[in-house]
C-alpha cells in the first residue's frame, strides 16, 4: 500500500477498508462492562465490550524524541491519526488541540499521529497552517499498522491506563461540540484506571 500514488493512497485511506490493514487487535484483556451512555455527537464512537491488548509501538515527536503508549500509564490516551493530504484531518486538528490543552491537568492525553511518509514535510505543513505548536508524532518505522488499523484517516483510538484499546471512532467528528468533553471525562473516569472498568462486570 505504501507504493500507491498519493492521490490513490488518499482515497484508499479515507474510504476503503483494506483487509491487510483493517484488522482490530483480537487479544481480549478484560470485559469493559456496560457501555457509557453516549451523547448524539458521539454516536459513531465504539466503546468496545472487551479491552484489547495492542503491540507496543515507538513513535517520534518532531524533535526526534521517542514516545510510546507506556509513557502514559494511568491516563486515558486518544491517538488521533491524521495526514497532511487529508482535508477532514486538518479541520479536526484545532479541535483536537483544544481537547489536548483543556485536559493537561487531567488523566486524559491526546496524541496526534501523522501517517505521512514524508515526515520532513509535516512540521512545514503545520507551520503553513498556523499550527506550529501542535505536538504531533510521526511514525518513521511504520509501526502503527502493526498496532491498529491505519487505513482510514482521520481516526481516533482510545486506550486505557494500561495501554489496552477500549474504543475508536473512524472518520471525521466535530470534536468541538459541547457534549464531547463531558463524555471524554466519563471515559477517563472509567478507563484511566482500568481496575474501575474491570470491576463493572
Amino acid at each position: 500500500m505504501r507504493k500507491l500514488p498519493r492521490t490513490l493512497l488518499a482515497f484508499s485511506l479515507m474510504t476503503l477498508s483494506l483487509p491487510s490493514l483493517a484488522v482490530m487487535p483480537s487479544a481480549k484483556v478484560y470485559d469493559t462492562g456496560e457501555n457509557l451512555p453516549k451523547p448524539m455527537i458521539m454516536s459513531r464512537f465504539v466503546e468496545m465490550t472487551s479491552a484489547r491488548k495492542v503491540d507496543e509501538a515507538t513513535f517520534e515527536d518532531l524533535n526526534g524524541h521517542q514516545v510510546k503508549l507506556s509513557d502514559y500509564r494511568g491516563k486515558l490516551v486518544l491517538i488521533n491519526l491524521w495526514a497532511t493530504w487529508c482535508a477532514p484531518c486538518i479541520k479536526e486538528i484545532p479541535m483536537m488541540d483544544k481537547i489536548r490543552r483543556d485536559n493537561l491537568d487531567k488523566d486524559l492525553v491526546v496524541l496526534p499521529l501523522s501517517i505521512d511518509e514524508a515526515h520532513g514535510e509535516v512540521a512545514a505543513f503545520l507551520a503553513r497552517h498556523q499550527l506550529a505548536g501542535y505536538p504531533t508524532l510521526i511514525d518513521p518505522k511504520l509501526q502503527v499498522e502493526t498496532m491498529l488499523p491505519a487505513n482510514i484517516v482521520p481516526a481516533t483510538y482510545a486506550f486505557d491506563g494500561e495501554g489496552n484499546l477500549v474504543g475508536f471512532l473512524r472518520g471525521y467528528l466535530d470534536w468541538g461540540d459541547k457534549a464531547v468533553q463531558p463524555y471524554l471525562e466519563q471515559l477517563t473516569a472509567k478507563y484511566a484506571n482500568p481496575d474501575t472498568a474491570k470491576n463493572l462486570h
